[in-house]
């Protein structure tokens, strides 16, 4: 019965999701375009899918092939772009089958007629950047690795402040307290200048960001669960079960956490920009991921180095604010389903 219940509780919330068109809305294109940017290596490569060279089919995608493979003269992994190796594999009957934009993220144009960055051509459809890389393709991986991140980050701040705030909201008095007193002080430490620091000291990597940011993205999520729990642990039910002798964990994780849900649910959309926006920011100012990874935030600081170029600022702009935008809509659209005076 009360699973039955259950059900028909998240029901009601989604239907409530749907009919806010705005945030329904807002999934769809975010989910469609995160989907889409899982297969970047499909969409923008500079490896054709398929080549029919003297009657044999290689996977160049998937598989790295010697340029001997293809008549050339070197035993290294051939090279597409180069025309002596692009006209071996698509003359006398050979044939190549590149993505839809013939470019990788690291690839580089060399057959430029104008300095770098250049502007869009049917070649590069948005540009390039400084160092004559396709601004396109640095788009596609660049949104994918923010967004994958953003949800890293998201799963494990939440994770850690649904246990930290559980902890203090269930427990209480000196345990309360004292995880208080430790907010109060972790929360006080100059978290930028810790970043530049262990950026000094260790290799600049995604990893070691994302072990950085989770330290101090778990504390304002930690308030919230904590509140709750203070609230549901004096209710009747939890009583009752404490004098039935349920373990402490089933009580918290199983009869207070799915009633203490509504603001963990409604936080992650909000979470999950910020995530995204930290991880940006960082890369604007040179502390982020190390070159050549794709970044939204290191082609913003390309075009704030090169105001003339306005093709690097502007179509990270909009992919940059877009994908905030549509995060803000989902989140103030499940704000209102799972508002309980709306149930």
């Amino acid at each position: 019965m009360a699973a039955k219940q259950k059900n028909s509780l998240w029901r009601r919330r989604w239907r409530r999701f749907k009919q806010n068109r705005r945030g329904y809305i807002s999934l769809v294109i975010f989910t469609t375009l995160f989907v889409v940017s899982l297969f970047a290596e499909v969409i923008s490569n500079d490896r054709p899918f398929l080549v029919s060279y003297q009657g044999h089919l290689y996977v160049p995608i998937v598989k790295e092939y010697p340029e001997t493979t293809f008549g050339g003269d070197f035993a290294t992994e051939a090279d597409y772009r180069d025309p002596y190796i692009l006209k071996k594999i698509t003359s006398n009957g050979n044939w190549a089958l590149f993505p839809p934009n013939p470019h990788g993220y690291a690839s580089i144009n060399t057959d430029l007629e104008v300095p770098v960055p250049s502007p869009p051509t049917r070649v590069n459809l948005l540009g390039t950047d400084d160092r004559g890389r396709d601004v396109l393709a640095r788009l596609i991986y660049g949104f994918r690795l923010s967004v994958l991140f953003g949800l890293a980050l998201t799963a494990i701040g939440t994770a850690v402040g649904i246990v930290a705030g559980a902890v203090q909201g269930y427990f209480g008095g000196k345990t309360d307290l004292a995880m208080q007193r430790f907010i109060e002080i972790w929360s006080a430490m100059p978290e930028l200048y810790l970043l530049i620091i262990f950026a000094a000291i260790f290799k600049p990597s995604i990893t070691l960001l994302l072990i950085l940011l989770s330290l101090f993205g778990w504390m304002g999520l930690s308030d919230y669960v904590r509140a709750e729990f203070l609230k549901g642990r004096n209710l009747d039910y939890i009583k009752a079960a404490k004098a039935l002798g349920v373990g402490d964990t089933t009580i918290m994780f199983r009869h207070l956490l799915p009633n203490g849900m509504t603001p963990v649910i409604t936080f992650l959309p909000f979470r999950m920009s910020g995530s995204i926006l930290a991880l940006t920011s960082l890369d604007f100012l040179g502390l982020g991921v190390p070159p050549p990874t794709p970044s939204l935030g290191e082609l913003l600081a390309q075009g704030k180095s090169n105001i003339e170029a306005w093709w690097l600022s502007l179509t990270t702009f909009v992919v940059l604010v877009g994908t905030l935008i549509l995060l803000i809509f989902i989140g103030e659209a499940l704000r209102e389903a799972f508002d309980p005076r709306k149930i």
